[in-house]
């Protein structure tokens, strides 16, 4: 079973990364015309994560599949740790969708939705830890624009952060778990109802696993996999969490 990576930004040269994401050009170079861009790289990359993970994503691959030597590569992007913020960025120029207009709670939300569809067409983010983001033009429009969803509100500049925080955590969690429940389902070959089916017969012949004695487990974890037909469904769990973070947002403004 391969071991999921993990990854983390702003691990390359603090300048030429910037100058990278930003399309400042680099020193002149001598001899004919590159055959490449840095765009090309990146799309590549971008394309091999997407089918593979972030494990596929390395400079010999990208190398091979844009048909150059792996050294030359290197006269694009100076190295995998580069790259991974270029990949970055380069997905959140993605969410550029115009917010609605309808108030803050609508456009918080749809910042949100967002950002769970885009995990979920590019689930090697989630592997990326961004303690430092990429400080580059899609990363700031991102910012910007969840910012932008709270326009109006009466929240200081830590609070707003704060709230944007929660929420991209909130689906980071939940986006995360939705992922990892159809990649063991394509593993080991069975479904969660499935999987249940099997493990049902076999935990009640276990005494100490009677629900007398997990009386509030039994009675809830019952219920939910009945609604959700397994242990769990990280969907309902993004948006009910979602509803609860809009829901406490409210009550700190009403306070005020």
């Amino acid at each position: 079973m391969t071991r999921m990576s993990t990854e983390y930004t702003g691990g390359g040269d603090p300048r030429r990364t910037i100058e990278l994401l930003w399309g400042v050009p680099g020193p002149p170079r001598r001899g004919p015309k590159p055959k490449l861009t840095v765009a090309d790289v990146v799309a590549t990359a971008t394309r091999l994560a997407d089918a593979d993970g972030l494990e596929a994503v390395t400079m010999r691959r990208v190398a091979d599949e844009l048909g150059v030597a792996p050294m030359s590569l290197y006269t694009y992007v100076p190295g995998h740790a580069e790259l991974i913020d270029l990949m970055l960025d380069g997905a959140h120029g993605e969410l550029t969708a115009e917010l609605p207009s309808t108030g803050w709670r609508d456009a918080l939300t749809a910042v949100a939705e967002d950002l769970w569809r885009l995990y979920h067409r590019h689930p090697w983010l989630l592997q990326i830890t961004t303690g430092r983001p990429p400080l580059g033009p899609n990363t700031f429009a991102k910012y910007e624009r969840e910012l932008s969803a709270l326009d109006g509100l009466d929240l200081d500049e830590l609070e707003l952060d704060a709230v944007v925080g929660l929420v991209i955590g909130l689906v980071q969690g939940t986006a995360r778990g939705s992922i990892d429940a159809v990649r063991l389902a394509r593993r080991t070959g069975l479904t969660d109802a499935e999987w249940w089916e099997r493990s049902a017969p076999v935990l009640a012949e276990i005494p100490a696993a009677d629900g007398a004695n997990f009386p509030r487990a039994s009675r809830v974890g019952t219920a939910a996999g009945q609604a959700h037909d397994a242990a769990s469904n990280p969907e309902h769990h993004f948006r009910f969490g979602l509803a609860r973070i809009l829901d406490g947002v409210t009550l700190l403004v009403e306070r005020r």
